[in-house]
């Protein structure tokens, strides 16, 4: 007979924390959970501009914490924010004046 192990219903995970604790951004209520990829990007770069707890620069904290938010989600995230997420990777290097990914 194999035993189960069941997670408690009131445990967390640690990625969770870290969107909402994040040591670097202060970031806005639900801010991944957006439908516009431009409201994203412009809240994680006023988010990241204002920090100052920030270790690289504000492109790169900004870039990182959507990219990680991204990752983490994995399968509970649905095809079509999945979609708006990306479109959000796009604005946010248009709105810091970088160059479009290689694809």
């Amino acid at each position: 007979m194999a035993t189960t192990r069941r997670r408690s219903t009131g445990r967390r995970y640690w990625s969770g924390e870290v969107t909402r604790r994040s040591n670097a951004l202060d970031l806005e209520e639900g801010v991944f959970r957006f439908p516009d990829p431009r409201r994203i990007a412009a809240s994680l770069k006023r988010s990241a501009e204002a920090s100052k707890r920030r270790k690289g620069t504000a492109y790169q904290s900004a870039m990182s914490m959507l990219t990680f938010y991204t990752n983490r989600a994995g399968r509970n995230l649905g095809a079509r924010q999945k979609r708006v997420l990306e479109r959000a990777k796009t604005e946010l290097r248009r709105l810091f004046g970088r160059a479009p990914a290689n694809r």
